[in-house]
């Protein structure tokens, strides 16, 4: 887990959650979980300037919401079988940070289920964009 709220670089950024939320997917590596679908439960963290985005919060839905990561995480869980819990989150916030308003993102989620020899059963990755070098 990163320290990613003492960062200086996101003082001039406004903070967005999407609440938890489910998706089925076909995930995991051990044989028992192979072509099957389990629930993952996901949050979205992300930062946009505070300069791009209003101040009223039903404007900054239209802004920045949900939506404009929802295709992208429909078509990841339709891809067939994922793997690693890792791969999705690492999808998921290279989608995010796609977006050309967002500055960084963070990508929490967890299987329903987990088995006696898995250590965890939650991935977090908070990331920055990568600048563009000319």
């Amino acid at each position: 887990m990163s320290d990613w709220f003492l960062d200086g670089r996101l003082c001039d950024c406004r903070r967005v959650f999407i609440r938890e939320f489910e998706l089925l997917i076909a995930i995991g590596v051990f044989p028992q979980e192979l072509g099957r679908q389990q629930t993952v439960r996901m949050n979205i963290d992300f930062w946009v300037p505070v300069s791009v985005t209003p101040s009223d919060r039903d404007v900054l839905d239209d802004v920045v919401d949900y939506d404009f990561v929802r295709p992208g995480i429909q078509q990841l869980a339709q891809m067939g079988h994922i793997g690693l819990l890792e791969k999705l989150v690492d999808e998921t916030i290279c989608l995010v940070l796609n977006h050309p308003k967002v500055v960084a993102a963070r990508v929490r989620a967890e299987k329903s289920e987990v088995y006696p020899d898995c250590q965890s059963a939650g991935v977090e990755i908070f990331r920055f964009k990568q600048s563009k070098e000319v």
